[in-house]
């Protein structure tokens, strides 16, 4: 599944970072990719093995609210 999020709290380049740790740290995501000129997280993820939920409570872990954006 592939979901954008809104991320009004990212403001610069190790917010980014931070973020795209998430790769790392939760099992099933495949791609994640930040920016924080546009404030956008695209997450590529199997839900099989991460769930919506998972992904948007480690970033706010990470002092992120992440807010789905439609496409």
């Amino acid at each position: 599944m592939k979901q954008t999020y809104n991320v009004p709290d990212m403001h610069c380049p190790a917010c980014s970072m931070l973020l795209e740790g998430l790769e790392d740290d939760l099992p099933g995501i495949r791609r994640i990719s930040a920016s924080y000129h546009k404030q956008r997280l695209d997450v590529d993820f199997d839900e099989a093995q991460v769930s919506e939920a998972e992904i948007m409570a480690a970033a706010e872990e990470l002092g992120y609210a992440l807010t789905r954006r439609e496409r």
